[in-house]
């Protein structure tokens, strides 16, 4: 049987929730919280632009997962190792961690965060300093592509997710749970990268991005036409084309159509008549990064690298610019420049120099957040303010044109991953409230079929700081492990294996089916199905999630770390009858008990225990006896004392006892017992009652015929035999059951000898009962 319990999943943004920038996500779940990215938004600056990092206690985070290197993303990271309390482990992919070191020193050096003055006219305090980023880089740990880590019971495993170089989608499991994280995402196949991946595991929990809404995406070749069309055209005239992009991602994927499309139109492009360049000293560094991972881009840069041994990215007709002091600002030219929302560096100082002229061309190709000078620019407005004084407005006159080549996926895209993953609980994150809204619509019309159902698809659109709370069933499910393994399988007699997954209710039985795949029983044979029932103890890792079902024995082996602890129970019953009665009773029983105190010699056993001879009072005193082993039964006077060790059979054991103790003096046995006169009784002879007028053989006859009932064949009749002590002939008997034997005396009612106890107290019984049926009613 399995058995399920109810837990609360938790979901919380920091920040990238109906907006995108300052990506950061809170998930919780079985004690265990997981942060996944930290990003700045492009728009603010300073602490302004950061997550509401105030809104959560830091301290609680286990692990934080960085999805790929884009600002929005992982800007804020060293201000989170280094200017908070948080105290988890960072994790990202090998290419991310090697390209955002560098990407994160260009964003202190060429942004306003940090540095710059503010509106205010107030300098701005650093987010963080170079020597954070240093130290912050070195606590990263790294990842490679579908490997699962674990880190204190939280697993998870990257996977491609097409964006840029070294992004990752994170499937995250904890205790049974998954949520897949898709970060920024691309289901589309470009010029060096792969789309990304369905994972081969089912989701729980599906976090994914909306940054397009409902919109969909022109053709592929449709946008490189229309590109290459408007950058010709314009230099063509003799204009100048800025394309702003990120300083990596899909600058280099630029660079490779236009790359392509100089050396396909050298006669009126190429040998330096139209020169490309790329503003980002940033970029020429992280080139190597490139190189160093291609085999981690699609098959056709693979293929490009491994015949032609160069580097798909040393570019023949992009030249890299470092500053503008070095760029003669000659004739028609092409221009990539970073950042990509034009809201400072070198991408800003050209487009305030370039677009007063009509004939130049401001190109637009990545996603514009609100509040960026790229999304302004978009409106075509007549003038836009000036990065060094906004007082002063500057006049536009260029071109603007915008061709998404945003590797994000759109509404189609979108759609067709979500069927895929077939997650019950849809998350969107990282989009505008309106496209968000709208997508969340979409989805939800295309899964009203399944509403009312237990496959019935819930969509959350939740803002910031807005917790979201999803109720879980989960199964516990018990690995069992050591000798109740071979225990398991020697009952059902198949090949002992080391481990094996059992589901357990309750935790001391466990049902295995069917073990034997390989008998060819017929299905209704009623052996083919046997209940394997085996008994253990069930050890809860806290912090793994993980159940062990195992035998006492094995503990100390297989988890050195618990001790154990022996619970002693103790019952005290007060009894108003002779210690004599209450022993009988146990013998009846239990058939024998061990005496460990005897002193006032009521069993006729030698005891473990001399009597302590300190008082004088024969009556009162101790009788202590150990029955079946563990449990100790100690009379002094009227107060009768059980001890044992708790388990199942001492339990049921000291409950029979008990029930004895309080019934003793009012049971039927007892009160025949009890009515006889006792002036002339002897321990040593159990003679219980004086000789009849009735003949003596005849009685002893009659008493043994009982003995002849009760033990058949094993019981022998012996007459005129004068080994005792009595004159004249003598009746006795004998009863061997295997090594076990006891010879009887009728004339007497007694016994001459037994070497067993629990024979011993069956034939007192039968003389007692023998006695009492045979004597006169008068």
């Amino acid at each position: 049987m399995e058995r399920t319990n109810t837990t609360a999943f938790k979901f919380f943004s920091l920040g990238g929730s109906n907006e995108v920038g300052r990506s950061c996500h809170i998930l919780q779940y079985k004690g265990k919280t997981v942060m996944l990215d930290a990003g700045i938004h492009p728009a603010y600056q300073g602490l302004a632009s950061l997550p509401f990092y105030d809104e959560f206690d830091l301290s609680k985070i286990d692990i934080l997962l960085i999805s790929h290197f884009h600002l929005d993303h992982a800007a804020s990271l060293p201000y989170v190792m280094q200017r908070t309390n948080f105290q988890g482990r960072v994790f990202m992919t090998h290419p991310t961690k090697a390209i955002y070191r560098w990407l994160l020193r260009d964003f202190v050096r060429v942004t306003s965060i940090g540095s710059s003055s503010s509106s205010m006219g107030t300098k701005d305090e650093g987010l963080f300093s170079d020597e954070d980023l240093v130290d912050s880089f070195d606590k990263i740990e790294t990842v490679d592509y579908h490997s699962t880590v674990d880190v204190n019971g939280i697993k998870f495993t990257a996977f491609h997710a097409g964006h840029v170089l070294g992004a990752a989608m994170f499937q995250i499991e904890i205790a049974g749970l998954r949520v897949l994280f898709t970060g920024d995402y691309s289901r589309e196949v470009d010029r060096h990268l792969n789309s990304a991946e369905i994972p081969p595991l089912s989701s729980n929990v599906l976090i994914v991005e909306s940054t397009f809404g409902t919109a969909t995406h022109e053709p592929r070749l449709n946008r490189e036409r229309k590109l290459t069309q408007l950058v010709h055209s314009t230099v063509m005239r003799g204009g100048r084309v800025l394309l702003p992009v990120f300083a990596l991602g899909r600058a280099q994927e630029i660079m490779l159509i236009l790359d392509e499309y100089w050396s396909q139109h050298a006669d009126e492009l190429g040998g330096g008549q139209v020169p490309i360049f790329y503003a980002s000293n940033l970029a020429k560094k992280c080139m190597s990064v490139f190189q160093t991972y291609v085999n981690m881009m699609n098959d056709d840069i693979r293929k490009k690298f491994r015949d032609s041994q160069t580097n798909p990215f040393i570019f023949k007709n992009i030249s890299y610019l470092r500053n503008l002091e070095d760029f003669q600002d000659f004739g028609p030219s092409v221009m990539l420049a970073s950042p990509g929302m034009l809201q400072s560096g070198l991408s800003r100082d050209l487009l305030e120099r370039w677009c007063p002229e009509d004939k130049n061309l401001v190109l637009i190709t990545g996603y514009s957040i609100e509040g960026t000078m790229a999304k302004f620019i978009m409106l075509e407005p007549d003038t836009i303010p000036s990065i060094n004084n906004p007082e002063i407005t500057i006049p536009r006159r260029c071109q603007v044109e915008e061709i998404s080549f945003a590797a994000h996926v759109d509404f189609q895209e979108n759609l067709e991953f979500i069927e895929k993953i077939s997650a019950p609980n849809i998350i969107l994150v990282h989009g505008e409230a309106n496209p968000m809204g709208r997508l969340k619509s979409a989805l939800l019309s295309n899964f009203a079929s399944l509403k009312g159902t237990e496959n019935e698809v819930h969509v959350f659109n939740p803002r910031n700081c807005v917790e979201v709370d999803l109720e879980f069933q989960g199964v516990k499910v018990a690995k069992a492990v050591g000798n109740i393994v071979n225990e398991i399988y020697k009952e059902e007699s198949i090949n002992i294996k080391e481990e094996a997954a059992v589901k357990i209710e309750p935790i001391k039985e466990e049902k295995e089916e069917d073990l034997d795949s390989g008998s060819g029983k017929d299905s209704d044979d009623v052996d083919e199905h046997k209940d394997v029932v085996v008994s253990g103890i069930l050890v809860s890792d806290d912090k793994n999630f993980e159940l062990d079902f195992l035998s006492l024995s094995d503990l100390r082996e297989h988890h050195p770390d618990l001790s154990t602890t022996i619970l002693r129970e103790r019952q005290s019953v007060r009894v108003d009858c002779k210690k004599e009665l209450i022993y009988w009773h146990i013998l009846q029983m239990f058939g024998e008990a061990e005496v460990l105190q005897d002193d006032d010699k009521v069993t006729n056993q030698e005891p473990k225990f001399k009597r302590e001879e300190n008082n004088d009072r024969i009556n009162n005193g101790k009788l202590i006896l150990q029955i079946m082993g563990d449990i100790k039964l100690t009379i002094i006077n009227t107060l009768a004392v059980l001890e044992w060790t708790q388990d199942l059979m001492n339990d049921t054991v000291a409950d029979s006892i008990i029930a004895i103790l309080m019934n003793v003096d009012s049971a039927p046995a007892s009160i025949k017992l009890s009515s006889h006169s006792c002036d002339d009784h002897d321990h040593n002879n159990v003679e219980l009652y004086e000789e009849s007028e009735i003949d003596e053989v005849a009685r002893a006859k009659q008493i043994s015929r009982l003995f002849k009932e009760q033990f058949g064949d094993s019981f022998t009749l012996l007459l005129n035999k004068e080994d005792c002590a009595s004159n004249g002939d003598t009746i006795s008997g004998v009863i061997t059951i295997g090594k076990n034997t006891a010879k009887i005396d009728f004339n007497n009612m007694k016994i001459v000898e037994c070497n067993s106890n629990p024979l011993k107290g069956r034939v007192e019984s039968l003389l007692n009962i023998g006695g009492n049926l045979v004597t006169p009613l008068c």
